[in-house]
């Protein structure tokens, strides 16, 4: 005889969708613990003691569920404030000349921060027309003074 809501597949299949949604399993567990009351022998019912312990591990799995989404929710906001912190970091340089590694030749050029935005999850500068990422800044400041040319216009000559 079979009872509905008590199939070993049916239970298996809902209680392991309880990690991906918990009032699935939730759900699930306690029709299983009703049924498993209305069931039950009359002659030889069940004790207390493992009602008690079904019912903490219910309650330590609710606990653990809730926990869960509290650290996903908090991985969530700490991904979001760095972001935020990249941005701030980034717009200070506006306006800035800057030292950086140009992607395409590895060089170390200076240039002024135009814009900024950003781009996959990282902060981009805009230099000259360039999309330049934060992490290849290495100096903020004057850049330094070309050396003159000797017999340049303007150029005192030795």
């Amino acid at each position: 005889m079979q009872i509905t809501g008590t199939s070993a597949n049916e239970a298996i299949s809902s209680f392991s969708n309880a990690t991906g949604g918990s009032a699935v399993g939730k759900e699930s567990f306690m029709n299983l613990l009703a049924t498993q009351l209305k069931n039950q022998d009359p002659l030889n019912p069940s004790k207390n003691d493992e009602m008690l312990a079904q019912l903490a591990q219910f309650s330590s799995l609710e606990q653990m569920q809730n926990l869960n989404d509290n650290i996903v929710g908090l991985a969530v906001l700490q991904q979001s404030n760095a972001l935020m912190q990249q941005l701030t970091d980034a717009s200070a340089l506006m306006g800035k000349d800057v030292k950086f590694t140009d992607p395409d030749t590895q060089a170390e050029v200076w240039g002024k921060v135009d814009t900024v935005r950003i781009v996959d999850g990282a902060a981009m500068l805009n230099i000259g027309g360039k999309d330049i990422p934060l992490t290849a800044i290495s100096e903020i400041g004057t850049p330094p003074a070309t050396p003159a040319t000797p017999g340049a216009p303007g150029t005192p000559s030795a």
